[in-house]
């Protein structure tokens, strides 16, 4: 499987603040890595031949490159506005293809059925008009005016509201989704899926969010989310087929999943193609 194109992306590689000198052994599309502090307490990762990797240190995570990234990691405004707290989630792995994990995150019709009584619930299972395109000059696939009813939309929430959601991918394995913030409603939520590939059919799942939510304890704020990403998990590694089919006419799409859609034709045209499955079998 060609994984050019792929190779030059940042990629998320371990929770800055969970790193020590030790360091961890992880891999990346393949290749084992180790992410560790140097002497200088900077974040060092070093491929399995012991070559220094590329290495940033953005939205409470390590990021690494197995290529030379043309350029930096995408921005998220809301990640330097002040008053946020930031939720690092932690890692869950996921026996899936890396760009399964991002296009499942993309699927509001799932909530009802997979997240039932939390982020939907019969019988709002129907998924209103929406607009998908791909932003030419970002070069980023967006979704907007996505309105669902949510049974408990955050932690914060108290009672069922219609949520509307923006959704955004600005690297083939990153997804950046912003939702109504019940506290602050002039706000966004920032709720970000930033997947690490470790090999074309698996993966480390890496949550991480941005909140207006001064009264929830961390650790409810990081359950909450670790609840709903275990509720995908099961869906997703019994998905046939395993990768990704880039090809349109392998699965047969619904209204609900224009995100989708576009999101599989931004993949082909950058031939980002690692952990796809592109012709019919």
């Amino acid at each position: 499987m060609s994984m050019q194109a792929m190779i030059d992306e940042w990629y998320p590689v371990g929770l800055f603040s969970q790193l020590d000198s030790a360091g961890r052994k992880t891999a990346l599309m393949g290749e084992p890595i180790e992410v560790a502090r140097d002497a200088d307490g900077n974040a060092r990762v070093t491929g399995g031949d012991g070559r220094v990797l590329p290495v940033r240190v953005r939205y409470g995570h390590v990021w690494s490159s197995l290529g030379e990234p043309q350029k930096e990691i995408f921005p998220i405004p809301e990640a330097d506005q002040p008053g946020r707290r930031f939720v690092d989630v932690g890692v869950v792995r996921v026996r899936c293809s890396p760009l399964r994990a991002v296009e499942n995150f993309l699927d509001i019709a799932h909530f009802p059925f997979v997240h039932t009584d939390i982020l939907g619930a019969e019988p709002h299972t129907e998924v209103q008009n929406y607009t998908v395109e791909i932003r030419e000059e970002e070069d980023e696939v967006w979704a907007t005016q996505v309105k669902f009813y949510q049974p408990q939309a955050a932690k914060s929430a108290s009672g069922g509201i219609t949520t509307e959601y923006m959704y955004r991918v600005p690297a083939p394995t990153c997804s950046v989704l912003y939702k109504t913030c019940p506290p602050r409603p002039s706000e966004w939520d920032v709720i970000t899926l930033f997947v690490q590939p470790l090999a074309e059919d698996l993966c480390d799942v890496w949550p991480w969010m941005a909140l207006f939510d001064d009264e929830t304890a961390m650790t409810d704020l990081i359950h909450f989310q670790q609840t709903i990403f275990l509720q995908d998990r099961s869906i997703l590694e019994n998905q046939i087929p395993p990768l990704l089919p880039l090809d349109p006419g392998m699965e047969i799409p619904t209204r609900a999943d224009l995100t989708s859609i576009a999101y599989r034709r931004w993949l082909k045209r950058h031939n980002y193609t690692y952990g796809a499955q592109l012709v019919a079998q």
